[in-house]
């Protein structure tokens, strides 16, 4: 019975599996090195594992616990966590250092008290965002050179340039948080701040389950019909969390979001920087080394910017190279007004 049942939950594992990314290391290429690791698992983990890849990661979920090291006969030499992220998420995924233990994860490196095992759960992971140049060939002409097409999929874009938009909302912050919340409409901040205390917080729209900033529970606005389609692809929106040396973006949706912040931008640039990171993609968006205690970054020309805040469009970006050239002409974003560590 118990045989027939591990079996029969194989075969559910088996039934989700990602496309190939290519002909040459299609899924079976990985099914020897997959039946080897779900042997290791106990019943219980197994069936976690199913509930997370049946569900997409729908819901926060436990840790999946595998032994440390590699199955055996593995020709691939995959680590656990890179096999199973491959297998139901990113097929094109090479190695390890490409992915980030999201913050809730508690069995990412030994946190579980057992050095001996580690998580697997392939949505405990993040994939890095990491700069890419030159522009998708999506952005207009008239953003510089023509550039040869690349592939579709793409890690992040980076879009240098400057702005007169300095910071919107203003918060003294001193009632214990570590950062307040905005949200916007176009120039139009709907609601109150909404304080994070918490090491991390959950930002999304109309989930069901979920616990964080919801924005379904703002005031109605008379909303254009570019707000309500931007709002509709929220969805399950992004994790924002404060780790050691700075803070981290999750993107949880199914579409990118567009971040910007002070210490986004290379040194010495005359302008911010907008990073666009697609779906299942994490990125440090602020750095407090970096941001220092400078009291007043200046733009050149254009005025004071605030050195401790975020900025995060959902599914549109700005800047020079798209229509919107300020995150003010964008229909939904995010601002993160941080309190300053001491």
């Amino acid at each position: 019975m118990f045989r027939s049942r591990r079996a029969g939950l194989v075969r559910r594992l088996w039934r989700q599996r990602c496309a190939a990314a290519s002909p040459e290391d299609g899924p079976g290429a990985l099914k020897p090195a997959a039946h080897a690791l779900f042997k290791k698992l106990k019943d219980e983990e197994l069936e976690l594992l199913v509930q997370v890849v049946e569900s997409r990661g729908a819901c926060e979920s436990g840790c999946v616990l595998a032994p440390r090291g590699e199955p055996r006969g593995v020709k691939q030499g995959l680590a656990p966590q890179v096999l199973l992220c491959r297998l139901f998420r990113w097929p094109d995924l090479q190695q390890s250092h490409q992915l980030k233990h999201l913050c809730y994860c508690t069995g990412g490196r030994g946190g579980c008290g057992d050095l001996a095992v580690l998580c697997c759960n392939p949505h405990h992971f993040s994939r890095l965002a990491v700069p890419e140049t030159p522009p998708p060939p999506y952005l207009k002409a008239s953003c510089g050179p023509s550039w040869p097409d690349k592939p579709r999929q793409r890690s992040s874009q980076l879009l240098d340039f400057s702005y007169n938009d300095t910071s919107l909302s203003r918060s003294t912050i001193k009632d214990g948080c570590w950062c307040k919340l905005a949200y916007w409409e176009y120039r139009t901040r709907v609601g109150r701040l909404y304080a994070v205390h918490e090491a991390s917080v959950n930002v999304f729209c109309e989930l069901p389950r979920g616990s964080g900033f919801c924005l379904a529970q703002l005031p109605a606005a008379h909303r254009s019909r570019a707000v309500r389609r931007a709002r509709g692809k929220i969805g399950r929106g992004l994790l924002l969390s404060q780790e050691p040396g700075g803070v981290w973006a999750y993107n949880r949706s199914e579409h990118p979001i567009f971040v910007s912040s002070p210490t986004l931008s290379p040194t010495g640039a005359c302008g911010l920087t907008v990073l666009k990171v697609l779906p299942g993609y994490s990125a440090k968006v602020f750095d407090y080394e970096r941001a220092g205690d400078r009291g007043g970054w200046q733009l050149p020309g254009e005025g004071p910017c605030d050195p401790h805040s975020i900025r995060i469009s959902f599914a549109k970006g700005w800047g020079p190279c798209y229509s919107r050239q300020f995150i003010t002409s964008c229909p939904c974003w995010l601002e993160v007004l941080l309190n300053q560590p001491r």
